[in-house]
């Protein structure tokens, strides 16, 4: 957490606050976790953009503002007790919190991600036209890799992280450890599937708000697609597979947890 829905969700409501406006100052106290924000202060925000699981603020001078929200890094619009990074607009203030301090932000020259090295090797955006079957088909078919952590790694296809990629894999039927090149055309393409509904629908829904609240919408809100959930976190519940007699288990893949149904997923 927080995966493409959530970063997506966060962008989208974060927008109307902070295009056209100038950002004043960014006060914090990590400048090694907060890269050079200084060289953002004084300009206008021009655009907004999600990338994977970042937030790229484009700003005057050729700059680029590069949030990585990490584990648990989010926006309110209210003062947190895990503020982390005030935003100060002049008609008010926007407060990065990040209670496990795993987010990281950069600015840069917009464009230049030399010491971004994940933004840099990203693959296609799942939503996107840029998001092919076959570039997909053929991602997948030059690694040996378990299929989970080639979904983890980023490389074949964007923002796809812990929680979407056991609902892709749940929907598609395909079992996390399998090899990625050992996935037949039809699987491929059920899986190529399933990750444009899950995401389309966890996006919809707001993102998945999980059992430590770690992930809220800047108002407070939080997201529901985690009432739609049919893989993660459901550990010893019956499968939702109509038909199916199976029960949710949980595995470890690439050292995350993991869950799927041993009847649906072989």
């Amino acid at each position: 957490m927080p995966e493409l829905p959530e970063v997506e969700t966060t962008r989208r409501l974060l927008e109307p606050h902070l295009l056209g406006r100038t950002l004043l100052r960014l006060e914090h106290a990590d400048p090694q976790r907060y890269r050079r924000t200084e060289l953002a202060e004084g300009r206008k925000v021009l655009s907004s953009h999600r990338r994977g699981k970042f937030i790229l603020l484009g700003l005057e001078g050729g700059l680029e503002a590069v949030i990585h929200l990490g584990m648990t890094g989010g926006f309110r619009f209210a003062p947190h007790r895990h503020t982390r990074l005030t935003l100060h607009l002049g008609e008010g203030h926007l407060y990065y919190v990040d209670p496990r301090r795993f987010g990281r932000w950069w600015v840069v020259e917009a464009g230049d991600y030399r010491e971004i090295g994940l933004l840099r090797r990203m693959g296609p955006e799942p939503l996107s036209e840029d998001f092919e079957l076959e570039r997909f088909r053929r991602a997948l078919s030059r690694t040996q890799r378990k299929i989970k952590e080639v979904l983890l790694g980023q490389e074949a296809v964007a923002g796809v992280g812990n929680i979407y990629a056991d609902e892709s894999l749940w929907l598609s039927r395909i079992h996390p450890e399998r090899p990625a090149s050992s996935l037949e055309p039809e699987a491929v393409e059920r899986l190529y599937a399933a990750i444009r509904e899950v995401m389309a629908r966890a996006v919809s829904a707001g993102g998945s708000t999980l059992s430590d609240a770690s992930y809220q919408q800047p108002d407070g809100r939080p997201g529901y697609f985690q009432l739609e959930h049919n893989a993660y976190d459901r550990a010893g519940l019956p499968c939702n597979t109509p038909g199916c007699t199976g029960q949710i288990a949980r595995i470890v893949v690439g050292g995350r947890g993991t869950h799927f149904c041993p009847e649906c997923q072989r």
